[in-house]
């Protein structure tokens, strides 16, 4: 059997559903409440609050295909199994089912539904060690579902144990794998104890039981409820169902490809996606970064200098560099954008309904981006007639740096005029800029969603809402919220309106928050279906798309009846407004992108 994308994601969500979970929209690839990521990165990571004890409004069984960014390894992407986008199948138990339900759906979904052979399966299991015991509870149940004795292997806690954290929910998990290699080999036939570490056994699922609390001095006790999370990546396990080698022979690229393709005229790598020449390295890459780009600007996000922009704009930038080196001239970001919006918007319809902005968008940074090139290739030449024998590495980093020259291009041309450039310089000037952005980040994250700033955070986070009411009641209707970044110390709100605001505008905002919090405004919650709310004017939400059928709203209202904030979320709050315990100030408000601006505001206690 021929495995899709389209088809493995469509059973997981019929299974899931057949086993009593709802199923869940993807939340957006920008984390809501969370600031110490710069993307959602993985299934679990919209579900924290959940996963923390949280009631979510559809209940305690939910599954979804969350798309997730990743780009931590970007220099990598264009081998056989590095992505920056990925969709990630999961199903969870929010203190509902455990073991026992889970790892027999497992057994069944991977048995019956997806109809692999036994032979090729085998499972691994935490062995125990001096701080919790050995999981034979989960390796009975595999038994008792099927799974033969021999192909269970039990493995140490860095295989087989998760935690959140040095303290805190954590719990054993239990691993699934799949023979890549041929099913006759002998290896097939040994026990999997003694084999699990042959690379033909390829991880496709990972279910996680989070069983355990554990405390500041070690010791584990059991969580009041017992939560499970489980995640398969849908690229990568529909390569190796398929038997392929690469994400990149899969369908989730084939319509990319050939557009890439199209436009270069390279077609080996719709012949041949794996071969190992530079333009098949540059075609794959060009193939994942404006696939990543495409699903990163339809949650909103525009290209700049900073946090997830700056992301996309390297991306988008790096596409187009080895675009350039697969002979492509003109502008052609927009085409490749175009054929991962019609593979993907079948799962993600917010694609569509943001093509024209995406499109746009795209086209317009690929433009600029070209001119910055033309620009460095200029400068490349003053630098050239003034050095004789090598560029430093200062120079070559300045000119990657500043025009976006990669150190092969800058190599390239120094050897048509016979100079060389100082690789190792240019590391070295890397590594001391990324250890200065690395330092940077570390401070302006600072904070989080550590449980000591929980207070804090929330009191900002609903203060977020007052803002957006005010921004509403002086600016006018059009505001809408564009993204948001709190920490316990400061929000970061950014806001759709096409100019800076004035003095008095400021003012105005702030004395609406400030009369809020000092109205002692009671917070008012219900769970509405989501196709009410989309009706109801008096409800003020962004991207609904990310929203489940049953939403939360939030309203705060004082003893008057004024409401002074009514928009449907899914973050913290705080009871009563009064808990905001003193005065909101506008530090900064500035540009953000085209027709968005950017709030930072504090509040200031005492």
């Amino acid at each position: 059997m021929q495995y899709t994308t389209d088809n493995l994601r469509t059973k997981w969500l019929e299974f899931f559903k057949s086993k009593g979970h709802a199923i869940i929209p993807s939340a957006g690839v920008v984390p809501e409440n969370d600031p110490t990521a710069l993307f959602i990165n993985s299934g679990m990571h919209p579900l924290v609050p959940f996963l923390m004890g949280e009631s979510h409004p559809l209940g305690t069984r939910l599954a979804n295909s969350q798309k997730a960014v990743r780009t931590g390894d970007i220099e990598e992407v264009g081998d056989a199994t590095h992505l920056t986008f990925f969709e990630m199948l999961g199903n969870w138990s929010l203190g509902d089912f455990f073991k026992e339900d889970q790892i027999a759906w497992s057994f069944e979904f991977l048995t019956k539904e997806l109809q692999l052979p036994l032979k090729r399966l085998a499972v691994s299991v935490f062995e125990g060690d001096d701080n919790a015991p050995r999981d034979e509870e989960a390796a009975d149940i595999w038994k008792k579902s099927g799974m033969p004795a021999a192909k269970i292997a039990y493995l140490n806690a860095a295989e087989n144990w998760w935690a959140k954290g040095e303290t805190g929910p954590c719990g054993p998990d239990s691993e699934m794998f799949y023979w890549t290699g041929d099913a006759n080999d002998p290896e097939l036939d040994k026990p999997y104890q003694e084999t699990w570490e042959d690379p033909r056994w390829v991880e496709i699922w990972n279910d996680v039981f989070m069983q355990f609390n554990k405390l500041p001095d070690g010791n584990l006790e059991d969580l009041p409820a017992q939560n499970v999370d489980t995640g398969m990546g849908l690229e990568r396990t529909v390569a190796v169902l398929n038997g392929k080698t690469s994400v990149y022979e899969t369908d989730a690229f084939t319509e990319i490809l050939a557009a890439i393709a199209s436009v270069s005229g390279f077609n080996g790598i719709v012949e041949n996606p794996v071969g190992e020449t530079d333009a098949h390295n540059s075609a794959r890459i060009v193939a994942d970064h404006l696939r990543s780009a495409t699903v990163i600007l339809g949650d909103g996000v525009t290209p700049s200098n900073v946090d997830q922009g700056y992301i996309l704009r390297r991306l988008i930038r790096r596409a187009v560099r080895h675009g350039r080196k697969l002979g492509v001239q003109s502008d052609f970001c927009h085409t490749i954008a175009e054929a991962a919006i019609t593979k993907l918007s079948g799962a993600y319809p917010e694609l569509t309904k943001n093509k024209t902005f995406i499109l746009e968008e795209l086209t317009r940074e690929e433009s600029q981006f070209r001119t910055t090139l033309e620009k460095g290739e200029k400068q490349f030449q003053k630098v050239a007639t003034d050095v004789s024998g090598t560029i430093s590495g200062e120079v070559a980093f300045d000119l990657y740096q500043t025009y976006g020259f990669p150190i092969e291009m800058t190599e390239e041309l120094a050897a048509e005029k016979d100079l060389k450039v100082d690789t190792n310089g240019f590391k070295e000037a890397e590594k001391a800029h990324q250890a200065l952005s690395k330092a940077g980040a570390e401070g302006k994250f600072k904070g989080g969603m550590s449980r000591e700033n929980i207070e804090e955070e929330t009191g900002l986070h609903t203060a977020t809402h007052l803002l957006l009411a005010g921004l509403r009641e002086v600016l006018g209707t059009h505001v809408h919220q564009a993204g948001s970044n709190i920490t316990a110390e400061r929000l970061r709100f950014d806001f759709t309106h096409g100019e800076a605001m004035t003095p008095e505008q400021k003012e105005a905002v702030e004395a609406y928050v400030n009369d809020a919090i000092a109205a002692n405004a009671e917070q008012v919650y219900e769970e509405v279906p989501k196709a009410d709310a989309e009706q109801d004017e008096t409800i003020e939400a962004s991207f609904w798309e990310r929203y489940p059928d049953i939403v939360k709203v939030f309203t705060f209202k004082d003893d008057t009846g004024k409401v002074w904030t009514r928009e449907l979320c899914g973050g913290p709050h705080v009871k009563n407004t009064s808990e905001l315990g003193g005065t909101f100030k506008i530090k900064k408000e500035q540009s953000s992108g085209r027709g968005v601006r950017r709030i930072k505001a504090v509040i200031v206690k005492g």
